[in-house]
């Protein structure tokens, strides 16, 4: 954890500065960490959150970059992922909860970007119906989507 903690905050350093090609690298190992740890680490939700900072982080960078699908891949990826682990009678009971309780965040997230940002091949698959207008009169609601695109921790 404390590794990957460092890749993190080394490309948060280099995202505020502006310099987003290094922060992308830095996101880019912290994700393979959190990747790899995933199910291995002693705190479920520790391991969870890392997932999801580590996607959220690159979603924020490519939007920086004007790179909206592949802010929308990210996104994608860590909540289909977690509902694949919260699926998962595999897994152990503490991990498939946290992915459960991160679930939310990573579905409003997602519901947000398409609202401010517009559906991509991938967020339609993901979302099916939910990405339709059920979903749309959903995000006027507040709680469900803060107006901002900062998924990440920075």
């Amino acid at each position: 954890m404390e590794q990957w903690k460092r890749t993190i905050l080394i490309g948060n350093s280099y995202f505020n500065r502006g310099e987003l090609i290094d922060a992308r690298e830095q996101y880019l190992q912290a994700l393979a960490l959190a990747q790899v740890l995933f199910d291995r680490w002693a705190v479920a939700d520790e391991a969870v959150a890392a997932f999801v900072i580590s996607h959220h982080n690159l979603a924020d960078l490519h939007l920086n970059l004007n790179q909206p699908e592949e802010s929308a891949e990210y996104l994608c990826a860590v909540h289909q992922r977690l509902l694949q682990v919260i699926q998962d009678p595999q897994m152990a009971p503490d991990l498939r909860r946290a992915a459960l309780r991160h679930s939310n965040k990573t579905y409003s997230e997602l519901l947000g970007f398409v609202s401010q940002y517009g559906e991509y091949p991938r967020t339609q698959r993901l979302l099916g119906n939910s990405g339709g207008e059920h979903s749309r009169s959903a995000l006027q609601h507040p709680a469900v989507y803060a107006g901002t695109h900062s998924y990440g921790v920075h």
